[in-house]
């Protein structure tokens, strides 16, 4: 579809002469002259570029362009300002303000085309459908065959653009990046050949597949265009069907090239800093005749400070000037890692030897005389712009290599991290197998003797009481007090052990049986308790079901023991919602605990009641935070001192973190 470029300026003749170069280049013109003009066109055109000047007779271009970017619909539409090259404010307000770039008057129309077509082309590179079209580039001066072909290639599948000389197909090329180039072989200026030798020189386009057409009848044509560089050949008087071939065999063989690095060919832009505006207007005619969008500052001041809104492909830095002077604008410039690459050249009325050593030194890429040729500087400038770009290429393919090295470094160590995980975990399975069988051993060589010393302890507390006075008797109460305790505390670090160490196997569990299971058990151990259970009916998880009763049995466990000197002992099981979370709640009236040990409750042998009056080894709360853990939850407790506890705890669905 032809994109619409609105161009807004006071001049007639801007108005035209860029309204007739747009239009010759494909687009669809609309003009104005007027910000009323504008802000008409923009609600009622769907406009795709604006050109913008600063001076209007209704009011301030800058002001619009504002506007334009503070309305949603509008914020990315490519706008390029027009401006006095002199008004170097303006220039950076523009740019500040949002414009996209900005060329300064007077102009040369094809290099504000090809940056317009630039600006277009990147909005269209971001399209999701952009990748998807295989653009063609066609560069013929025949009109008549140039239309057959762009036709037949439409009804092909491709995106077609033309051009009528070899230099309008390379600013074509370098602004469009096309997918591939047919290009007649014979043309008036630059021929076809040219054009692909100078593609193969550009860093940017090189990789462009180039078809070469000709009418010529000579035996060693097809030879002389291989030479060039094409990559294929075809006579014009072949059939349609014979180049749309060809075509789709080198677009089949493309590979993407070097799109961030920017191509010979598209437009350029010049910093020309002098403090005589003589010497600057030369300098601007000279260079706007080759295509150069040139920017005039007339001190170092000035440059450095566009700089920092604008940059530039290249820069021409007097060395005598007021202020700070060219030697120190260079230093400047060249300390700047934003600027530190842009080519730099030093001109000076000065010729002798140690004047240019002393440039050179500040930094300078290039050193040139006043008295110099222009054409000489122009050639000097499109070496600079040259090895800029191959220095861009070179610096893009050692961040390649770079980060292919990182990448397979990276890939390296997280395999080696594997590796040395696997081993660890194979090692540490091996050290646990160990310590279990050395626990069980402990275990059950502590529990023999201990076992003696309670059965004997009881034997002479049953058999021998007659013998021993009351306090011999108190003693041995407490020898067998303390016996069991130690083989209730060898149990619960064996379970809190294997609560660390089991593979966990989710279920539908149903909590509400576990807890009323747990509670049966505890009436039956303690048949003469007179207390209120209440169990919540219905509440389900998905959990590993042997744990869920290792904690259940120590939640309530813990409340039947702490209510047991508790008039009218309740103990609940239930469930709440806390923050969107389904939350499980064992809650009591017994003894309770000081809030100011909430942090340590649910550390091992960390107790905070006597051993005499609630018996326990401080391992319970600690192997219901290790369950917890296993399922990737979350314990906590509340409570108060004589009003009883809350022990709240989550189970969240296997996906979520801490599932093992």
């Amino acid at each position: 579809m032809t994109a619409t470029v609105l161009i807004i300026d006071d001049s007639l003749t801007v108005r035209m002469d860029l309204a007739e170069a747009f239009d010759a280049a494909g687009f669809r013109p609309l003009t104005g002259s007027t910000i009323r003009e504008a802000r008409t066109a923009i609600a009622t055109q769907t406009i795709d570029l604006i050109i913008l000047d600063v001076l209007l007779p209704d009011g301030d271009g800058v002001e619009l362009l504002g506007e334009i970017r503070s309305r949603p619909a509008l914020r990315d539409l490519p706008v390029l300002m027009l401006s006095s090259e002199a008004d170097v404010a303006d220039r950076i307000r523009g740019v500040q303000t949002g414009a996209d770039d900005y060329v300064g008057k007077p102009y040369d129309n094809s290099f504000v085309v090809a940056r317009g077509r630039e600006l277009l082309g990147q909005r269209d590179s971001e399209s999701p459908d952009a990748a998807a079209i295989n653009t063609i580039l066609v560069i013929d001066d025949s009109a008549t065959f140039r239309e057959e072909l762009k036709r037949a290639l439409g009804q092909s599948g491709y995106r077609v653009i033309t051009a009528t000389t070899g230099e309008e197909g390379l600013r074509l090329a370098a602004g469009s990046r096309p997918t591939a180039l047919i290009v007649d072989g014979v043309m008036p200026g630059m021929d076809g050949a040219t054009v692909i030798r100078k593609l193969r020189l550009d860093v940017a386009l090189r990789g462009l597949p180039c078809l070469l057409l000709t009418a010529s009848e000579e035996q060693d044509a097809e030879l002389r265009a291989l030479d060039a560089g094409a990559d294929a050949f075809v006579r014009k008087e072949e059939d349609l069907d014979v180049i749309l071939a060809r075509l789709a065999a080198i677009v089949r063989n493309t590979s993407t090239g070097a799109e961030d690095i920017s191509s010979l060919a598209s437009p350029k832009r010049i910093l020309a800093v002098d403090d005589s505006m003589t010497y600057l207007h030369e300098l601007a005619f000279a260079l706007r005749d080759e295509g150069y969008d040139v920017v005039l500052a007339h001190s170092g001041e000035e440059a450095i400070e566009l700089l920092s809104v604008q940059s530039v492909d290249c820069i021409l830095l007097d060395l005598l000037m007021p202020g700070i002077g060219g030697q120190e604008s260079c230093r400047r410039i060249k300390a700047s890692p934003q600027l530190r690459n842009t080519p730099l050249i030093m001109l000076t009325a000065v010729e002798d030897r140690q004047t240019l050593v002393a440039g050179l030194g500040t930094g300078a890429d290039d050193y040139i005389a006043k008295s110099s040729e222009f054409d000489v500087l122009r050639a000097r400038i499109q070496v600079q712009i040259r090895r800029k770009q191959f220095e861009d290429e070179n610096r893009r393919i050692r961040e390649q290599l770079l980060h292919s090295k990182l990448e397979a470094a990276e890939a390296r160590a997280a395999r080696e991290l594997a590796e040395a995980k696997a081993m660890l975990v194979e090692e540490l399975e091996y050290k646990n197998k160990e310590l279990e069988a050395f626990s069980y051993s402990v275990s059950h060589d502590l529990r023999a003797p201990l076992r003696g010393i309670d059965g004997f302890s009881q034997a002479l507390l049953e058999d021998y009481t007659d013998r021993l006075d009351e306090t011999g008797q108190n003693y041995l109460s407490r020898i067998r007090a303390a016996a069991q305790r130690m083989g209730q505390l060898i149990d619960d670090m064996l379970l809190l052990s294997r609560v660390g160490r089991a593979q966990i196997e989710r279920e539908r569990v149903d909590l509400s049986g576990l807890a009323q299971a747990v509670t049966d058990e505890l009436r039956r151990q303690d048949p003469d308790r007179r207390i209120v259970l209440e169990i919540q009916s219905g509440l389900v998880t998905q959990a590993d079901r042997g744990l869920m009763r290792v904690l259940l049995d120590n939640l309530l466990g813990n409340a039947w023991k702490f209510t047991a000197r508790t008039a009218d002992a309740r103990i609940d099981f239930k469930m709440q919602e806390h923050e969107n979370k389904r939350v499980f709640l064992v809650q009591d009236n017994g003894a309770g605990f000081d809030m100011a040990h909430a942090g340590t409750l649910f550390k091992p042998f960390h107790r905070l009641h006597a051993v005499a009056d609630f018996p326990g080894t401080g391992i319970g709360l600690a192997t219901c935070q290790r369950v917890v853990d296993r399922h990737g939850g979350r314990i906590w407790a509340e409570g108060a001192v004589g009003r009883g506890a809350s022990v709240y705890f989550t189970v969240p669905p296997s996906r979520e973190k801490g599932q093992l």
